[in-house]
C-alpha cells in the first residue's frame, strides 16, 4: 500500500466543474453498491444504510455530523460508518470527490472468517467513524479504481479483500450492546413501530402512545438515542424500503405509492437528499 500526503492526494485530484455520479453494483465483489461522486453543492439529508458505508475523499473536503458529533474530512480520511447509524455531508471550499462502497453485514462476516479461518462471533463494527490513515485510505482509492475500471475478477475481488480486512485489523471491534433502560426500550418500541408501519400515514400522537411517552418526551429521547427525529427516521426507512424495490426492477411511481410518499415529486427529492442519485439513475444500474 503506498502512502501518499494529503497535499499530494489534492493536487493529483482536481475538481470537475459540475456534479458527477456514478452508481453500480459490482458482480465481482458479492454485487457490493459502489459509488464514485463529485459534489460542490449537494447535502445529504440526515439518513441511515442497512450496509456499512465505507469510503474516502480522493479531493476536496467535507463536513459530515455522524451519531450527533461533526466533523471535517478530506483526502486521507476515511469513513467507517457501520449499519444504521445516522449521518448527514456537506461539501465544504468548494466540494470533494469521494468513493464508497455499502458492504453488507454478511459479506464483512465472511471476510473476517475467510482470512482468519475462525467463526466470527459477534458483530463487526468500527469504534470511530472518521479517522485519518493516509495510508489505507491510499489503498481503499486504489482498490475501488480497480473495481470501477472493470479489471478481472480475481484482482478486483483480492485488492478490496485486503483493503477491508486491514480496516477492520486496525479499526474494528464488535459491537456491545448498551445496557437497557426504560426510555431506550420506549423509544425502541417506537422505531420498530415506525420500521413496520412505514407505509401508512402515522401520527405523533400514535406514535407516542406505542411509546409510552409523552409526544415532548418521545421527540426529545428519539433523538438522543439515534441522532435523528421520528420523522426524519420514518423518511429514511421509506427510502431504505424504495432502494430494495427499485433494485428489484419496481418503477419508481409505484414505488412512491408503496412506501408512503405523496407523489413521485416528493419521493424523488427524499430519495436524492439521501443518496445523491434520482431513483431512476440508482433503477437503471
Amino acid at each position: 500500500m503506498q502512502s501518499i500526503s494529503q497535499e499530494q492526494a489534492t493536487e493529483a485530484m482536481p475538481l470537475a466543474g459540475a456534479e458527477t455520479t456514478r452508481f453500480w453494483r459490482d458482480p465481482r465483489f458479492g454485487g457490493t453498491e459502489c459509488l464514485s461522486a463529485t459534489f460542490l453543492t449537494h447535502e445529504f439529508a440526515p439518513h441511515a444504510h442497512d450496509t456499512f458505508s465505507i469510503g474516502a475523499i480522493e479531493s476536496g473536503s467535507q463536513i459530515a455530523t455522524i451519531c450527533g458529533a461533526r466533523e471535517a474530512s478530506g483526502p486521507g480520511d476515511l469513513y467507517l460508518i457501520n449499519p444504521g447509524e445516522t449521518h448527514d455531508g456537506a461539501p465544504t471550499d468548494g466540494g470533494y470527490r469521494y468513493r464508497m462502497i455499502y458492504p453488507d453485514l454478511s459479506l464483512f462476516r465472511e471476510i473476517l472468517e475467510d482470512i482468519t479461518g475462525r467463526v466470527f462471533h459477534g458483530t463487526p463494527a468500527f469504534g470511530k467513524q472518521i479517522l485519518h490513515d493516509p495510508k489505507l485510505a491510499a489503498a481503499f482509492l486504489g482498490a475501488h479504481r480497480t473495481l470501477e475500471a472493470g479489471a478481472g475478477a480475481l484482482e478486483t475481488g483480492q485488492s478490496m479483500f485486503l483493503v477491508l480486512d486491514a480496516m477492520f485489523r486496525q479499526h474494528g471491534s464488535s459491537i456491545i450492546v448498551p445496557t437497557d433502560t426504560a426510555e431506550r426500550s420506549a423509544v425502541r418500541r417506537a422505531r420498530d413501530y415506525l420500521t413496520q408501519h412505514y407505509a401508512t400515514d402515522l401520527g405523533l400522537e400514535e406514535l407516542a402512545a406505542v411509546a409510552g411517552l409523552s409526544r415532548a418526551h418521545l421527540i426529545r429521547a428519539f433523538r438522543k438515542e439515534f441522532h435523528i427525529t421520528p420523522h426524519a427516521f420514518l423518511t429514511d426507512i421509506r427510502i431504505r424500503s424504495a432502494r430494495r424495490r427499485l433494485q428489484a426492477g419496481e418503477l419508481p411511481a409505484e414505488v412512491a405509492l408503496e412506501c408512503g410518499f405523496a407523489d413521485q415529486a416528493h419521493f424523488t427529492r427524499h430519495f436524492k437528499a439521501r443518496t445523491g442519485l434520482t431513483p431512476g439513475q440508482y433503477r437503471a444500474r
